[in-house]
């Protein structure tokens, strides 16, 4: 079973889904990660989007791939109607969590364009051993 998450976001925001549960029994992993602007084919950026773990005490500006917090990232150059060259990157990592989820969104142009995700988990059953051991990863922040 899939959940999805859709939301559209101002620029330097952080969105939390809230996923944890009282027993942890339930896990997720990342499925899909898709963005599209507010204005497609109106406005032009590049549009970040990262899902983290834990929730980043700073919007990130970089992508650091040795970062264990650090779920999915989705980057979209979007440009005007007069030159489309649209593209898009998305890559994801197949770890399982079982606690909330955050989803940073910015411009690395550095515009105030507002910018849609939208996000599939897939729910997996966790054993009480892969809880735990979901659960402290979540909580430490590290692999």
């Amino acid at each position: 079973m899939n959940k999805t998450f859709r939301q559209l976001l101002s620029m330097s925001t952080t969105n939390t889904i809230r996923l944890s549960t009282n027993n942890g029994l339930t896990g997720y992993q990342v499925h899909k990660l898709q963005v599209i602007p507010e204005l497609p084919g109106a406005i032009a950026g590049e549009f970040v989007c990262t899902v983290h773990s834990v929730k980043p005490a700073t919007q990130p500006t970089t992508v650091n791939f040795d970062d264990p917090t650090l779920l999915a990232v989705a980057f979209h150059r979007s440009t005007t109607a007069t030159n489309s060259d649209d593209s898009t990157i998305i890559i994801f990592d197949n770890k399982i969590i079982n606690q909330d989820v955050y989803v940073c969104m910015r411009d690395a142009t550095g515009g105030s364009n507002k910018c849609n995700y939208y996000l599939e988990l897939e729910q997996v059953k966790l054993d009480l051993s892969e809880a735990t051991v979901a659960t402290l990863k979540d909580m430490r922040g590290r692999e």
